[in-house]
């Protein structure tokens, strides 16, 4: 591993602190060399705060030293006004003469924009360093607008005989498959993205809050399929606790199409079988995560059907989580 990658390394690593907060924007992360010591470290503030490489800059003690320094970063630096300035702007008027980018922004608010004000600024500008691992830190952001739609995380809990749900259930709240280990990662994982749909019946049938309880963060948005308008106000995805969108759109890709034009750039599907299954028949999902339980109801309602590639297999005491990718040129079916 060279230099720029080591640096270019460390900006991912701090840029994880944004996840869950940033959104819609990039988590992104900077670092500030000088003489090959780090002098300054940001990531992108929760929305509507500083980006990453403000902070960065911010945090260096001795600004005297940003005429000789280079700035590294995940993603190209901003060159338009939203809620704060264009970063490229704040680089060129502290002088740093050298950045290193880890990736291209693909916003056609910046699409290469930033780097032209750079390199006409007269900045040395190196691209594509670590672009790979750049480009996966930033998934959802690309996802959003390259495909036009959020990025699409499918995610249930099945027994070990494949049953998501029993047929008939006496009381209207969830019926339990997994360890309270596993439930805790599930809300993790809400607390990560940016919404969380479910379909009519989930609501009728689990009457879920859909919200972050046993871990810190901000609750998701929630997003309610309820094409006849069954559901009233009683239900507990109506509380206060967080934003609720009602949609009636009946197939996938007019749910990616109504959710991008709401902004939303990652969604888990939860449930239930027929809505994750759509998703997965439309071929419109980015990764699956999977829980199977210790459990059997010997009948009920059968889980999805799902091709695609494994990617992990966890354990976690009584339960397996697998976690799969859209198919590619291996073919694996669970």
């Amino acid at each position: 591993m060279n230099t720029h990658e080591i640096y270019i390394t460390r900006c991912l690593q701090i840029a994880k602190n944004g996840l869950g907060y940033t959104r819609p924007n990039p988590m992104v992360g900077a670092v500030i060399t000088h003489n090959n010591i780090i002098i300054g470290e940001g990531y992108t503030s929760a929305y509507g705060g500083n980006h990453a490489e403000v902070n960065a800059i911010n945090s260096v003690k001795d600004q005297s030293l940003l005429k000789e320094a280079t700035l590294y970063v995940t993603l190209e630096p901003c060159s338009h006004y939203g809620n704060t300035p264009p970063c490229s702007d704040l680089i060129i008027h502290h002088n740093i003469p050298n950045i290193v980018i880890g990736c291209m922004d693909d916003n056609p608010k910046v699409a290469g924009r930033g780097i032209k004000k750079l390199l006409e600024a007269g900045r040395q500008v190196k691209i594509g360093v670590l672009e790979a691992e750049c480009k996966m830190h930033h998934k959802r952001f690309f996802t959003f607008h390259n495909k036009k739609r959020p990025y699409i995380i499918l995610k249930w809990a099945e027994t070990s005989d494949g049953f998501i749900a029993p047929q008939q259930r006496d009381e209207k709240k969830p019926v339990w498959i997994t360890n309270t280990l596993s439930r805790q990662l599930v809300h993790k994982w809400r607390a990560e993205e940016q919404a969380i749909l479910v379909g009519t019946q989930t609501v009728l049938q689990d009457n879920p809050s859909l919200t972050v309880r046993d871990w810190t963060g901000q609750h998701p948005t929630r997003i309610v399929l309820d094409k006849n308008a069954v559901l009233d106000q009683s239900y507990h995805v109506f509380n206060t606790q967080s934003e609720t969108l009602i949609l009636k759109e009946t197939t996938a890709k007019a749910i990616c199409d109504a959710l991008y034009t709401h902004n939303i750039t990652s969604v888990i599907i939860e449930g239930g079988a027929k809505t994750l299954q759509r998703f997965i028949d439309e071929n419109l999902w980015d990764e699956a995560r999977v829980f199977v339980g210790s459990i059997q109801f010997n009948s009920g309602i059968k889980a999805p059907r799902l091709e695609g590639e494994i990617d992990s297999v966890t354990r976690l005491e009584s339960d397996t989580l697998t976690t799969y990718q859209p198919l590619n040129n291996n073919k694996q079916t669970r």
